[in-house]
């Protein structure tokens, strides 16, 4: 009987029946890849579904927030923005206070609604900017029924109530001014431009 080879003394012979077990570093190395990979998966669904979300999340509030300027049926308190006062020619005075609009849209009209107070200069301010002065006022409500219903403006008999209208050539937007003269110091305006596309 021929006897097995010597082992040399830096060889250790592997169990009968067992694979050879890799090194420890290989094994290090797969589940480091395997971490890897598992990091670089979650990133790429996680991140775009947190994207997601989040997009979502703000699409829904700024529909919110449309929906609330649109669905208005009433002045409400905000200044209109400096696009909206350039568009429909309304020169709110800068120190203006109780401010308020409402913006209203159909396939043939467009109006701007605006109240604010003011002082008497900057109503004569605010009425020579229009084209207009304080002479040119009627007494009476230059403004409409049904634009003051819409506004939700009522207007007391006890008031001083004053009104004149700007209609200048077209495409510019005709302007029904009311004016509260009951206090003279403390003038309150009230303006319904009307533009048409």
């Amino acid at each position: 009987m021929t006897p097995p080879p010597p082992t040399l003394p830096h060889q250790v012979p592997a169990p009968d029946g067992d694979a050879a077990t890799p090194p420890a570093e290989d094994r290090r190395h797969v589940v480091r890849r395997r971490w890897v990979t598992a990091i670089i998966i979650l990133l790429l669904v996680g991140v775009p579904a947190g994207y997601l979300a989040v997009s979502a999340q703000q699409s829904r509030q700024s529909g919110r927030d449309k929906a609330a300027k649109v669905g208005a049926v009433k002045v409400r308190t905000a200044w209109p923005s400096k696009v909206q006062r350039s568009i429909y020619e309304v020169p709110v005075p800068p120190r203006a206070w109780r401010v308020g609009y409402l913006e209203t849209n159909n396939w043939h009209t467009s109006r701007l609604f605006v109240q604010f107070a003011a002082t008497p200069e900057q109503l004569d301010t605010f009425l020579a900017d229009i084209g207009s002065g304080r002479a040119e006022l009627t007494r009476g409500v230059s403004i409409s029924a049904h634009d003051a219903a819409v506004a939700g403006w009522s207007w007391s008999p006890r008031n001083a109530w004053y009104g004149l209208t700007v209609d200048p050539a077209d495409p510019r937007p005709t302007r029904d001014v009311t004016v509260d003269l009951t206090d003279p110091e403390n003038p309150k305006v009230y303006v319904v431009s009307t533009a048409i596309p």
